[in-house]
């Protein structure tokens, strides 16, 4: 359920990542399948592959499961070939939304999504409706870091901006440079936790609670479609609201 409004905590946004975890080893192994069929199986000429490996160690995932999503999306395994699709509407109260999935059947995912979107109250729209609302950005946790020092080495390393928040930091860079500003970081000591390219709004609607929960219903409900990766949204709520609604 991305967002990224000035809401609340970093830490109450990670505590909500880690509680999604196990959807987290489904969307990784598809994101290595998906890298690896676009960009080979060699990491040193595939940028994407590179990140979703680091994606994938990050959840704890074994080396072997790693190695069998890679061969499986190279090609030098069997199975089911994964398309990536992007999805975009309005949710209650004109929020807009972008649903990225990985499937293996496009009718069955874009029938499910179409029915979520209608049953909570939301629009599913055409392409481009509200892709212009969000920009692509790359997005490092780190921990426990000191403040400062976090701040000096990822801007020194590239990044764009960096928030710090009771001990957490959050680390926006563009896409490319995610993986040089992760190891920048780490070699600097400080304790990355995750890192990947995700989407944020340019601007964002407030809303207050009642209205809030309609969206964070339609939200939840997309979620738990299996072929869903991410969900986001420019919603922006009070940080009483969001932990109340758990986004």
């Amino acid at each position: 359920m991305s967002g990224h409004s000035k809401w609340h905590s970093i830490k109450h946004k990670k505590a909500i990542v880690d509680a999604r975890r196990g959807k987290a080893f489904t969307k990784v192994i598809k994101e290595l399948q998906i890298a690896a069929r676009m960009g080979g199986s060699d990491q040193a000429s595939n940028p994407r592959l590179r990140t979703a490996i680091q994606a994938a160690k990050d959840v704890n995932m074994p080396k072997d499961t790693i190695e069998r999503a890679v061969k499986k999306g190279a090609g030098e395994l069997e199975g089911s070939e994964l398309a990536e699709m992007t999805y975009e509407g309005y949710g209650p109260s004109g929020i807009a939304i972008m649903v990225e999935v990985t499937t293996d059947n496009r009718n069955r995912t874009a029938g499910d999504v179409r029915h979520t979107f209608t049953k909570y109250g939301g629009n599913l729209g055409s392409t481009g409706c509200v892709g212009y609302l969000f920009e692509r950005k790359g997005i490092i946790d780190a921990e426990f870091g000191d403040e400062e020092k976090v701040l000096e080495v990822a801007l020194e390393a590239g990044a764009d901006d960096v928030q710090s928040d009771q001990g957490y930091h959050e680390i926006v860079t563009s896409p490319d440079e995610v993986q040089a500003v992760r190891e920048a970081l780490e070699a600097a000591g400080i304790k990355v936790t995750s890192s990947g390219v995700r989407r944020l709004p340019t601007t964002t609607t407030t809303l207050e609670a009642e209205e809030a929960k309609a969206v964070a219903k339609l939200l939840g409900k997309l979620e738990e479609n299996d072929d869903v990766d991410e969900v986001y949204h420019n919603m922006e709520v009070s940080a009483e609201v969001a932990a109340e609604l758990g986004i």
